[in-house]
């Protein structure tokens, strides 16, 4: 099977459980630590050896176009001063695309978006707000092409375990057979109730897909609020007998969703804490509120 070659960064939603902050920005190019969320995405998959990337934006998002353009006139004034390296992203060799999802109506319309940039071939798909934190950057990543091209599966996708209560938050797996931190799945359930969960494990932002996916896509009805959702293209793959596989987070590697206020401040302070000019100090200060308060 071949390996992926290229990636899809969905970044068209509105943003709203982030407003005010996300209002005249987009909420991928929030900070987190040092950079924009997005960056710590773009850096991720091209770690695991992808160098063409097409980013899915919708209006309001050119902020990101601007961030990822090379800036010569400021390059220039850096060089001059030998600090270049802060606004370094990835390397030259990669390959930034971008297209527009006018109408934000789900997930699957915003991969669907990038059938003729992927053509007929399989790609990965990581969404613009949900940093995956790990020792060796572009590892996740790496394991999850691993488990879709070893069992020459139609999808791969990426789980984390959460509390029982949270499952209604995310699209739930229903294992096939036993689990294990590569497990092959029978079905999906998109935010179910507690007492309906099949597991635990959530889908965690991360995927690997055939190009058959698309005539899925096309095939998937409207859901709740009238979005298409991936879960659901990828249930009809399933019905179709084609096989997907899961992979889990190992312990140390986190997700980090930029998608409320709450995660959003969790990711902040855990990258500030991990800095490594400021982190001790950040600590050392936080230590100090946290005492008088």
């Amino acid at each position: 099977m071949r390996q992926p070659r290229k990636a899809v960064i969905p970044a068209a939603g509105i943003g709203t459980r982030l407003l005010p902050a996300t209002k005249s920005q987009p909420k991928e190019m929030l900070p987190v630590g040092r950079k924009p969320a997005i960056q710590y995405v773009v850096e991720e998959i091209y770690e695991a050896g992808i160098k063409e990337i097409l980013i899915v934006t919708s209006q309001q998002k050119r902020a990101i176009e601007d961030h990822f353009d090379p800036d010569t006139v400021l390059m220039n004034r850096l060089a001059q001063k030998q600090a270049i390296e802060p606004v370094e992203h990835v390397g030259s060799d990669l390959e930034l695309f971008y297209t527009r999802q006018s109408n934000p109506t789900g997930l699957a319309d915003a991969i669907g978006k990038a059938e003729y940039f992927v053509g007929n071939e399989p790609f990965i798909v990581g969404l613009g707000d949900s940093i995956i934190a790990s020792q060796v950057p572009g590892s996740v990543l790496k394991r999850l092409i691993e488990a879709f091209t070893t069992n020459q599966a139609s999808a791969a996708i990426l789980f984390q375990t959460v509390d029982r209560q949270s499952v209604v938050k995310y699209g739930i797996a229903a294992p096939k057979g036993e689990v294990g931190p590569v497990f092959e799945i029978e079905d999906l359930i998109e935010k179910p109730k507690v007492e309906d969960a099949p597991s635990n494990l959530a889908i965690t932002a991360r995927y690997v897909f055939s190009p058959e996916i698309f005539d899925y896509i096309r095939q998937t009805p409207p859901g709740s609020g009238g979005e298409i959702q991936i879960t659901d293209s990828i249930r009809l793959m399933l019905q179709a007998g084609h096989r997907v596989w899961g992979v889990q987070l190992d312990s140390g590697e986190k997700r980090y969703d930029i998608g409320n206020f709450r995660s959003y401040f969790e990711a902040f302070f855990s990258f500030s804490l991990a800095d490594k000019e400021f982190g001790e100090a950040f600590r050392d200060h936080a230590e100090k509120m946290l005492r008088e308060t």
